[in-house]
């Protein structure tokens, strides 16, 4: 890119300390030389953290003077308080002074600056959080996974179009096939909303096969599976409690006896590419689709692997010219009623 990808990180408002997400972010910075990582967080921390001596030119601070709790409603928290780590992490990714933002601090607080500070790709009105996740035979997105947790039938297809539109320019898949995530495959079945929703994709110029259940996710039935921030959050974290559930079992399985010890041994590279493959952590964070820039939506329990991952996953969606390619294939897909 003939510079450095400039990558602001908030690390205030998590679960873990300031000083565990910054030593994520030196990790990131020391593993990619094209990285300028600026961390946003409180004068103690900017004073006290300690910059590796050979990372101080690609690593720096911006101070804040406030943190947007994870319990603060939204839209008034960040109006509140314009010097939340947040909201100046969101400010300079709007200026041009960043390339990408990461923040694992509050969802909501993230989408509202994102909307006020950057704004949005025409024609989106709600952005929406979407993750690649793996499944049987390779990896499918969903979205929303939790920034919209009211949805009228038209957001739905907004989230369609997004996802086709980043499947195609960054997953590179030709044509995917876009399902709406449902308790049946029927279209009589749901909510009103998801009735009215599978209409409008029905209708849409996208490949869109129809409703999909859950247990049929990890088969690959689509490629894009679209629903609300609320059913899909509740999806995430769930896959991500039983992921962690059979990663324990298959451990104390092999601790059973002395046999299972052995074969234990003989396993422990397969085992340890299965951990990996079901480890949350690896997959660091999620673009926040439909804005004017790289936003990744990192987990509140992220730690320091884990926003090193987030990090490189916003270098990724910056290297590939996410947005901008997005809003191409948009363009060109969107229908003019939208």
């Amino acid at each position: 890119m003939g510079r450095f990808i400039r990558v602001a990180v908030d690390i205030m408002g998590a679960d873990y300390e300031p000083s565990v997400l910054a030593e994520g972010a030196v990790a990131a910075a020391r593993e990619n030389q094209e990285l300028a990582v600026t961390l946003v967080a409180d004068h103690e921390t900017a004073k006290t953290f300690a910059i590796p001596e050979d990372l101080r030119e690609r690593v720096s601070f911006v101070t804040a003077s406030q943190v947007i709790g994870m319990d603060e409603p939204p839209l008034m928290a960040v109006r509140r308080k314009p010097d939340a780590s947040l909201v100046v992490g969101m400010k300079l990714l709007g200026s041009g002074e960043v390339d990408a933002f990461v923040t694992p601090g509050n969802t909501g607080a993230a989408l509202a600056a994102a909307t006020l500070y950057v704004g949005c790709l025409p024609p989106i009105t709600r952005p929406a959080i979407a993750i690649i996740l793996p499944h049987h035979q390779g990896r499918f997105l969903l979205l929303d996974v939790g920034a919209n947790v009211d949805c009228k039938p038209e957001h739905f297809l907004q989230f369609a179009l997004m996802g086709t539109a980043y499947a195609e320019a960054v997953m590179g898949i030709a044509n995917p096939r876009v399902a709406l995530l449902n308790i049946g495959e029927e279209a009589i079945k749901g909510t009103s909303t998801a009735k009215e929703a599978f209409a409008l994709l029905q209708s849409a110029p996208i490949n869109f096969i129809g409703n999909v259940e859950g247990r049929d996710l990890l088969e690959g039935a689509a490629d894009v599976v679209v629903t609300d921030g609320f059913v899909g959050n509740i999806l995430l974290k769930a896959a991500e409690g039983i992921g962690l559930f059979i990663w324990r079992e298959i451990k104390d399985l092999m601790m059973t006896n002395w046999r299972t010890k052995i074969a234990g041994l003989l396993l422990r590279p397969y085992l340890r590419a299965l951990g990996k493959r079901l480890d949350w952590r690896e997959y660091g964070g999620a673009p926040l689709l439909g804005i004017k820039g790289v936003c990744i939506i990192a987990h509140g329990s992220s730690d320091d692997k884990a926003i090193a991952k987030a990090i490189a996953v916003a270098r990724e969606n910056v290297l590939v010219n996410a947005v901008d390619r997005v809003c191409e294939k948009l363009q060109s897909i969107v229908p003019t009623t939208l």
